[in-house]
Order: structure tokens, then sequence, then C-alpha cells
């Protein structure tokens, strides 16, 4: 069984929803800020951040691209990414990426701008050029759903359900909605999604 450690409004959603979507059994661990919930999770995580995914061998990872594109990779059936050889593999792994590595971190320096400045008064232009930063991906991604229905092609896939919860962190409530159409009809569609509607109970996205 896997188990995940996470917390409520964290990167984790998009792997609870990876795990849910794939129909895997998995125990979910909530991780208060600043507490350990074990030993473990601080050996597996130093920096206590969440999400953590443990294998059901008892090995550990983070960082949720990643554990995303492992559960697709291990429960094919579930169809939550292009199969390895696909046409549409480039793409998933492409925009998956590009959201893990460009526009999860840009968000992060706005909720987080004092770990990215050493002058306290700095903070509020750290906050202004991740908005920016985060803006300016968000023009990517609606560009590249232009002519498709998901990132990915045809069928949804777990890149898509990692743009909806990143939309959804926008500082700007209401933001993505007004700006970017493509964004905002795969938000639209994933919200009626039973197993997402669901989890969104507990990480109120929306």
């Amino acid at each position: 069984m896997y188990k995940l450690y996470t917390r409520a409004g964290s990167g984790g959603f998009v792997v609870e929803s990876a795990l849910e979507l794939a129909g895997v059994p998995f125990e979910c661990i909530n991780v208060v800020k600043g507490t350990d919930p074990d030993d473990r999770f601080r050996t597996i995580s130093p920096l206590g951040q969440v999400p953590v995914l443990v294998l059901p061998d008892g090995s550990a990872m983070t960082e949720s691209a990643a554990m995303c594109q492992l559960i697709a990779e291990r429960h094919p059936d579930a169809r939550l990414a292009p199969a390895a050889g696909a046409p549409r593999r480039a793409d998933f792994l492409r925009w998956l990426t590009f959201q893990s590595s460009v526009m999860y971190p840009a968000l992060l320096r706005y909720y987080y701008a004092q770990r990215y400045t050493a002058n306290p008064q700095g903070k509020e232009a750290v906050k202004v050029a991740a908005v920016a930063e985060t803006d300016r991906g968000f023009c990517i991604l609606d560009a590249a759903l232009q002519d498709r229905s998901w990132l990915a092609g045809e069928h949804m896939s777990i890149a898509d359900v990692y743009l909806l919860m990143l939309a959804y962190w926008h500082p700007e409530a209401g933001k993505v909605a007004a700006t970017w159409p493509n964004i905002e009809r795969i938000c639209t569609m994933l919200r009626d999604v039973p197993v997402i509607k669901d989890l969104n109970v507990r990480h109120e996205l929306w």
C-alpha cells in the first residue's frame, strides 16, 4: 500500500488525485506545519515539506510531479498519462515538467517571499516578480491548449489536474478564469470529475 504524507492546500492534492484516479489503496497522513508526524518523515523530507510518498516496497520519494508520473506508469489502466512511445507522451512530459519547474516555484516565491530575499524590505519585490512569472507561465499554457482538448491531446492526464491546482493557487482570485479561457475550460471540466470534487472538500481549492 502507498502512504502519502500531505496536508490540505498543499501539492499533495495532485498526488492524492492520481492515487484516487488510479483506484489504488493508500494511507493519507496529515502533516501539521511545523511538526513531524513520525520519526521517518524528516529523514525522507529533510526540509519538512509535503507531499512525501512511501511506495509499497517501503522506499520513498518527494517531488509531486515525479510521484504523479510514477503512479501513471505503474497503473496504466487509469490512463493518467500517454503510454511511453505514444504520440502525445512528449507533450505530457513537457507540460508536467514545465508546471513543476516554472509555475510551482514561482508561486512558492509569492507565498514564501521571505525565503527568497535577505532584505526584510525586499519581500514585495519578490512577490511582484513571482506573480509576473506565474502569469507568463499561464499565458504559455493557455496558448498550448488553443487547439487541443487537454495538455496531452484528446484525453485528460494528471498534467491537467496539476494545472487545475496551480490555477487555484493564483494569488489573484478569479484572474485565471477571466484571463486565460483555455485554462478555465480545463478547470471547468475537472471540477465536475467526482474524485476531484470530493478531494476539494478537504483542500478547498475553489
